[in-house]
Formats: C-alpha cells, structure tokens, sequence
C-alpha cells in the first residue's frame, strides 16, 4: 500500500492508459507518445542541452530525477509542445493531466541572441543538428540569456493529488521535452515564441538577389526560373525553335531543292510546339521547388515560418527541412498545389 492508495504496477499503469489514450485517438486526438530506447533520455545537441540547462538550477536538479524512471519507462503518454506552453498525459495510478507554461523569449534577449550569431550560422540544417561553432554554442545555451527557459519564466501544474511543488508527473513531461527535441529541435523555437530562420546568415542560407517586379512582385521570368513553371509556353517554344531551323548558307546550283526540302523539315518541330500548351492546359503548373525558391518565396510574401507552415497546412519543421535541402524538393501532390496558390497570390501583389 502506498500513502495515496494500492501500488500500482507499471505495467499495470501503461496498459490503463494505452486503452485511455486509444480512446482520445478514436476522438481526432493526435497523440504523441515520448518513446526511448533504452535508458538514455537525450542524444542531440538541443535535447542534451535541455536536459543539463534545467539539472544546471539548484531548485530543480533535486526534484527532476524523479521523473527520470517515468519517461524512461514509457509513462509519458502524450506530449505536445505549443508556442509558450506544454502540454502532457502522464500514466500514474491513474492518468494525470500536466501543463507546463513557457514565457516566451523577451524581444531584447532574442535581439541579442541574433546580433551575436550574425553570418555565423549557413543553414537551418546546421542550427538544428546543432554544427555551430563554439562561440555560437555558447550563446544560445548561456544560462542566463540563452534559448533555454530559466526556472522563474517556468509554471507548470499536474491534476495529481501531489502536494510537491514539481511531481514526478511534471518532472517527467520537462524531460519528455528533452527527448522530443532530439527528433525535432526545431519545437524549441516554437516554445520560445521566436523564428529560427532568423539566425540563418542571409547572404548564406538565400539565393542571390534578383530584381523584382514593380511593387515587388516576383516577375513571370522570376517564377518560372524558381518553381520551374512554363509561362506562354507556345509562344516563347515558337520563338526559339525558328532560329534553330534557320536554312544554312548553300550552294546557288542547290539553292532551290535545298530550300524546299528544308522548309518541309523545319515544320513539324513548330507544329509540334504549338500542340503542347493543348495537353499542358489541361493539367496542373508544372512545379519543381528547391529549398532556395521555398525560402525566397516566404520571404517575398513577409511570412514567418510558422505563418507559412499554417498557410500550407504542414508543420513549422517541414518549412525548416524544405529550406535547408539543397536541390528539388520531392513533395506531394497537395504540398505542390498549395505552393502554386501562394506563388500566384505573390505575383498578383
């Protein structure tokens, strides 16, 4: 027995709440389990980093270790990260609802932040696998204005009768954000309320700048060189393929055959030309983004990267994967549908 009541089993426990959270999914929850392999917690650069900042602060380094065998054996059931806020389901004896409130990074701190990494990071894809060079290392994990929340900008609360100040319910869910920032570092960012791709040093992470249309609307030449979208695709074909049939300089005495003969020959590319804008109209642009294009064209429209992903209705990770990959990008059907109305939206600007 214990003080509150018969001791649970944890097999018991994960088994009760595996059903719980079965029953949140059939209801559109979209649940999202902190799972670990074997008993190390955090692996990367961002989740370590969380991890050691909040076992760094006396008040908390005493009282996080109780959640380490919680997260370690699958209790944390559920945990969504939001801008300032955590959210998680912990399975005790019963299943415990937790909220963790973040205060958002302070405009001066992050100002600061971003003038001391200026031309010091390339790529998104850098920042998030955390290949930073020292200096950098050193200021977005500075304990006192770093990336990381200290304890006073941190409250959190559990549902469970625990009289403590920190449970073993929220020490869990505070080490579960360790471990999600390991597969998506970018969600700290989110929490802090700031955009990573503010850090990117421009000159490196964006195409050289082109000369825009008046009012700064990306030109037909501009889109179709970015996106790999045919514009007046019969006119400029005709245009180009008479100067590639253009008849040679002959002999006079075979002048005149010559000329028939390449007259007939020179036709059919043109005729063929002007068949494919028939076939094209009927299907979608032919859109073929890079990461360079994605970036160019976000910034064209004045949107941060969370203002983006909702735009397209994908998440802030996936603008950040799409911009730090060089070269086309593979994306579905509707991700491509979505860029083609945005592109179109930047044009009539």
């Amino acid at each position: 027995m214990s003080f509150w009541g018969r001791y649970v089993p944890v097999a018991e426990r994960r088994a009760k709440a595996r059903r719980k959270m079965e029953q949140l999914r059939k209801k559109g929850k979209d649940i999202q389990p902190v799972e670990i392999e074997g008993r190390t917690i955090a692996r990367s650069f961002w989740g370590k980093g969380w991890c050691d900042h909040l076992e760094s602060f006396s008040d908390y380094a005493n009282r996080l270790p109780r959640g380490r065998t919680y997260v370690r054996n699958g209790s944390v059931c559920h945990l969504e990260i939001q801008p300032g806020l955590v959210e998680a389901m912990v399975a005790g004896s019963s299943l415990y609802k937790v909220s963790i409130g973040i205060k958002k990074l302070k405009p001066a701190v992050w100002t600061a932040i971003k003038k001391k990494c200026s031309g010091q990071i390339g790529s998104m894809l850098e920042l998030l696998q955390g290949k930073l060079s020292n200096q950098v290392m050193a200021v977005v994990t500075d304990k006192k204005d770093g990336l990381f929340p200290k304890p006073g900008g941190i409250e959190f609360s559990c549902s469970c009768p625990d009289w403590a100040v920190m449970c073993k319910h929220v020490a869990s869910a505070l080490y579960g954000v360790g471990s999600r920032l390991d597969t998506r570092p970018e969600l700290l960012f989110v929490l802090r309320g700031v955009d990573a791709q503010e850090l990117i040093a421009a000159e490196m992470a964006l195409p050289s700048a082109e000369p825009a249309a008046v009012g700064d609307a990306l030109a037909d030449e501009q889109l179709s060189a970015i996106f790999g979208i045919d514009f007046d695709t019969e006119t400029q074909t005709d245009v180009q393929s008479v100067p590639a049939t253009k008849p040679a300089v002959v002999p006079k005495k075979k002048s005149r055959r010559t000329r028939v003969r390449k007259t007939g020959t020179s036709t059919p590319p043109i005729a063929r030309s002007k068949n494919v804008p028939k076939t094209s109209t009927n299907t979608r642009p032919r859109i073929r983004p890079t990461g360079k294009s994605v970036a160019r064209l976000r910034r064209q429209l004045g949107l941060s990267v969370a203002q983006f992903a909702e735009t397209l209705g994908v998440t802030p990770s996936s603008v950040y994967r799409w911009e730090s990959t060089q070269g086309r990008l593979r994306m579905q059907v509707w991700a491509l549908n979505a860029l083609a109305a945005l592109h179109q939206k930047a044009k009539a600007k």
